[in-house]
Order: C-alpha cells, then sequence, then structure tokens
C-alpha cells in the first residue's frame, strides 16, 4: 500500500504541475482539496482523468462516494487497490 501512496503523490505532483511540492510534502491522511493541498475541481477532473488512464479504473465523478475516495492520498490509494482486486 506504501507504494501505492507513494506512486499516486507523485501522479499528483506530475499531472498537476505542483512544481514546489514533494511526495514528503503530501501527508497521505491530509485533505487534498480546501484547507489541505488546496486542490480545486479542475484539478479534481484532471487527476480522475490520469488516474483512470493509469489504473484503469472506472470513476464516477457524480457519485458521493468518488468524493469520499478522492478525499486524502490514503482513501485513493485504498479505493484503487479494492478496484484492482476485484
Amino acid at each position: 500500500m506504501n507504494t501505492l501512496i507513494d506512486e499516486l503523490k507523485q501522479l499528483i505532483i506530475n499531472v498537476l504541475d505542483l512544481e514546489d511540492v514533494t511526495p514528503a510534502d503530501i501527508d497521505p491522511h491530509a485533505p487534498l482539496f480546501g484547507d489541505g493541498l488546496g486542490l480545486d475541481s479542475i484539478d479534481a477532473l484532471e487527476l480522475g482523468v490520469a488516474i483512470q488512464k493509469r489504473y484503469h479504473i472506472t470513476l464516477d465523478s457524480t457519485s458521493a462516494e468518488t468524493r469520499r475516495h478522492f478525499y486524502s492520498v490514503a482513501n485513493l490509494a485504498k479505493f484503487i487497490s479494492a478496484q484492482q482486486a476485484s
């Protein structure tokens, strides 16, 4: 799981061009949006597309459950692991 968390941190940095952020700067349990990393809805869209392509999973952008998965890097890692196991 730690490898997936590290991959996701790097993916976030690369996809969103976060130049002044390193993987160590991203707390896996901190919110990605708002007070946490400070991402917005456009960032969520770009990140969602990148995750779908990289991990071959389907996301429903209108689902409240998807919003919970995108709360933090740790939540995303759990969701991706579960999707890949099924």
